[in-house]
């Protein structure tokens, strides 16, 4: 509905009333009526409509001066609109937030002051903080709220009291009334725990982003009825795959296995399987389990924990692919020639019986350094032989436009107490990557048959960059002298893909791939197919984690509505065109909120580990320059801030080199330069962390 709704509101840039909508539509029932509203209601919350003081609608595109996007706040009590389009923030001063908090969607109308723009909040249409985290610190025998969040600039007024409350207690807190701007009431729904209990860092932001840790009762309560091993009622209509060689390949660590390979080579062609868990067999819809799930919408892993989206009696039992029990599966079984094309394919239910749970690091040893680990001799031949189609299939994936970024992810290691002890690059070796072209491939054949089938899907999308945003990475690359093959570069998969290969051997490589990458995109989940600019693909989606993410294991409901219950009448295709919207834009949303919260875990966890290396001096690359300083990023990942105010002299902030410039210009501080620093402060609490410029010769430790 809201296609044609947009398309009507397209034909011209008039405002539209609800029932000239309706009449376009040709709606005549109350209750198609009422499903109009719900659906304008969301385009305006989305900010893709703009309802206007006389209730008419008309595309936000042609209200030149209002905009939407996510409220930004600064120290100082003014904010930012960080618009999704990826346009220029907009200054709001804080007289003008009119209400609007840390995190807000809201409405901003444009206007010009001393030659400048700026904002003013004119609607909030979607409240981030319903709830807040904060400290307990009683005073005068009352307990008051001080908030995790410094950008939430409000005061809350505790309307309850536990009686076992004390000082420190972490409380999570409903916001139930704005009284004025900048004061709310809010009720304590729950306490967390004390400051100073172990892990108590990581569950307070886990409950900041709307991140459960525990199940409901309904949920344990359904999980009875779930047998902890396979049925033979559970195998009819199931193809018994488990005399074929079958196998998963996983972290050290992992216990939730949602994916198992197999191989062979017939002719001139590999038959590849991918075997993922039937996760859809067990959590049905109308259960609290699927709703639950639903609501979580994926698993979180916060430094070394694991928030699960499934109970670990599912995610870690039934549903996982453990080794030598039998399992419950939908396979992928596709035949690929030698250029990596995929000719045919079988989709099926079936059993599966994992030989062994083997791990990256003992698979690496074989493709990489040719050593066969103890427990792997009868599987060499056939690892090498997979090794042999993933090339194959890494070959055509780059010819098709595949941009690897390449960018570092930090692991936090942390001792028995929680406390952070050592940060590592996380590794993407010749396993890893093998697994992940295999899921590819596996995820856009799942995604092709039912794009040409034309049914309700979902989809995993990345629209194309604007053209814009590249040739702004393009100057960029002028500014600080870096000379590329430019000439003629567009917004293309094939050119990003291009320009990152020219780049990977500098030392910046890592800070220009994620500023291109920043540049792009966000992807996210769709039920419209726009295809995936990142993997150069027409047709892509997620099949491959359903034990992790929700969007998998509707893609699971999807396959088996479609293909082994053969539903594909006209109730259940209504149906799933007005569900499918719903899910993608909750999951993309939750799977938002999980990385924000991963990020907000490192940052802690790096200050953490931080703390205890002030005074020491390393090197590290300067990564983002400002106006009040610039951050330096060291070898382990972690990023500091230099303050200009540290500088030795006066120094100018010159946009146009990316740079600090001393005032004698002798000196400059530019964007992907090497510097040596000296840590000068840390702090777990505000997840900062403070660095001066030494100079001189390099103390540098030769690890941290």
């Amino acid at each position: 509905m809201q296609d044609k709704i947009l398309e009507y509101l397209k034909s011209d840039d008039k405002a539209k009333t609800l029932i000239e909508i309706n009449d376009y539509l040709g709606f005549t029932t109350s209750e198609e009526l009422q499903n109009l509203q719900n659906e304008l209601e969301k385009l305006v919350v989305s900010g893709i409509v703009h309802e206007t003081k006389k209730q008419k609608y008309i595309l936000m595109e042609n209200c030149k001066s209002l905009h939407t996007g996510r409220i930004d706040m600064a120290k100082g009590g003014y904010a930012f609109l960080v618009q999704d389009n990826g346009e220029e923030d907009i200054f709001i001063n804080k007289d003008n937030l009119n209400g609007a908090i840390e995190g807000d969607i809201v409405l901003v109308d444009l206007f010009t002051r001393n030659g400048k723009s700026e904002g003013t909040v004119l609607k909030i249409l979607n409240r981030k903080h319903n709830t807040v985290i904060g400290e307990i610190l009683f005073v005068d025998n009352i307990p008051t709220l001080i908030l995790d969040d410094k950008r939430l600039d409000i005061i809350v007024n505790l309307r309850n009291n536990f009686a076992n409350l004390v000082d420190g207690h972490k409380v999570l807190v409903e916001l139930t009334n704005q009284l004025s701007d900048n004061v709310f009431e809010g009720t304590i729904i729950k306490i967390i725990g004390h400051k100073n209990d172990p892990d108590i860092d990581i569950l307070t932001i886990a409950y900041k982003y709307g991140i459960a840790l525990e199940f409901s009762k309904e949920v344990e309560e359904e999980l009875k009825s779930i047998p902890d091993e396979v049925r033979d009622k559970d195998k009819v209509g199931r193809t018994d795959l488990t005399s074929e060689l079958i196998f998963t390949i996983d972290g050290d660590d992992t216990k939730d296995i949602d994916d198992a390979i197999s191989i062979k080579k017939l002719d001139d062609y590999y038959e590849l399987g991918v075997h993922i868990a039937d996760v859809s067999y067990y959590v049905r819809p109308n259960t609290h389990l699927y709703d639950e799930a639903m609501a979580r919408g994926t698993s979180s892993y916060l430094a070394d924990r694991v928030l699960p989206m499934l109970p670990h009696e599912l995610s870690n039992g039934i549903c996982s692919l453990n080794p030598n029990v039998e399992r419950l599966a939908i396979s992928c079984v596709m035949k690929i020639d030698n250029s990596g094309e995929v000719k045919d394919y079988n989709i099926f239910p079936s059993v599966i019986k994992s030989a062994k749970q083997m791990t990256y690091k003992c698979v690496n040893k074989i493709l990489e350094e040719n050593t066969i680990p103890d427990g792997y001799e009868k599987y060499s031949d056939t690892l090498l032989l997979m090794q042999e189609l993933a090339h194959i299939l890494r070959k055509r994936k780059i010819k098709k436009g595949y941009i690897e970024f390449d960018i570092p992810e930090p692991k936090i290691v942390q001792d028995e107490n929680g406390k952070c002890i050592d940060i590592i690059k996380r590794e993407q070796n010749e396993g890893e990557k093998l697994i992940e072209d295999f899921m590819i491939a596996a995820n856009e054949t799942i995604a092709t048959h039912f794009y040409n089938m034309d049914l309700p899907f979902i989809y995993r999308v990345h629209g194309t960059p604007k053209k814009e945003k590249i040739d702004e990475f393009v100057n960029l690359l002028k500014i600080l002298n870096i000379h590329v093959s430019t000439k003629g570069i567009d917004a293309r998969s094939k050119d990003m893909q291009a320009l990152l290969e020219e780049l990977k051997d500098r030392d910046e490589a890592p800070i220009l791939s994620s500023l291109l990458l920043r540049s792009m995109q966000k992807a996210i989940y769709s039920a419209n197919n726009i295809g995936h600019f990142g993997l150069g693909l027409k047709n892509y989606t997620h099949f491959t984690s359903p034990i992790r993410r929700f969007p998998d294991t509707t893609v699971h409901h999807l396959i088996r509505t479609y293909l082994f219950e053969k539903k594909m009448d006209k109730e259940t295709i209504d149906y799933y065109s007005r569900y499918l919207p719903e899910v993608a834009e909750l999951s993309s949303e939750r799977e938002q909120a999980a990385v924000d919260a991963e990020r907000e875990v490192d940052d802690m966890k790096m200050a953490e580990y931080m703390e205890d290396h002030i005074g020491e001096e390393f090197e590290g690359i300067i990564t983002t320059v400002t106006n009040f300083g610039f951050f330096v990023e060291l070898p382990n990942l972690v990023e500091g801030l230099v303050h200009i105010s540290t500088l030795d002299g006066y120094y100018t902030y010159v946009p146009e080199l990316l740079a600090l410039v001393s005032s004698d210009k002798k000196k400059m501080y530019q964007l992907g330069k090497c510097v040596k620093i000296k840590v000068v402060n840390a702090s777990k609490d505000t997840r900062m962390i403070d660095f001066e410029v030494q100079d001189g010769d390099s103390k540098q430790k030769s690890e941290i």
